[in-house]
């Protein structure tokens, strides 16, 4: 599998932090920046990160299905997740993540037909201080309501446009 002379140097930077026989501990680093740049994690990506941590794809595998920020189907250039863990739920955060799902069309773990737009309902993101908690990529937002997650929403879509 090919990536980016970025992506390369950033996987040799992290095989070298580990002591031998450590590697494995570069896997989840190594499956989100691959996934960054790949856009999903695909059984290729699963093989070649198992080949250079020195571990069994299935180990890979299991890996992919434990956390929730690895996806195995391309999300959109948006990711928008909704936290509804209780700090959340008790301000709105249900009710906010209904929005969310009235305002792009879609469900959870699903894209806007345009690939823009993907969204999540999501466990506890640590905001709880703030709730409720949007976060967009990698960038949070706190003390969300309906209306500035539609002004959220409107904003990239024109940040898109312009593009």
């Amino acid at each position: 599998m090919t990536f980016s002379p970025q992506l390369e140097a950033k996987f040799e930077k992290l095989l070298k932090i580990y002591p031998a026989g450590r590697q494995r501990s570069a896997v989840v680093p190594m499956l989100l920046y691959a996934q960054d740049e790949t856009g999903a994690v695909t059984s290729e990506l699963i093989a070649e990160v198992a080949r250079r941590c020195g571990v069994q794809p299935l180990q890979v595998d299991e890996v992919v299905g434990y956390y929730s920020m690895l996806h195995r189907k391309p999300l959109g250039r948006y990711n928008v997740q909704v936290c509804t863990n209780i700090s959340c739920l008790l301000v709105g955060g249900e009710q906010l993540y209904e929005h969310a799902k009235k305002k792009l069309g879609i469900g959870n773990k699903e894209v806007t037909p345009d690939g823009l737009f993907s969204l999540e309902e999501v466990e506890c993101m640590g905001a709880c201080s703030w709730a409720p908690a949007v976060e967009v990529n990698f960038d949070f937002h706190h003390d969300v309501t309906p209306e500035k997650l539609d002004k959220l929403i409107d904003d990239l879509r024109a940040l898109h446009a312009k593009q």
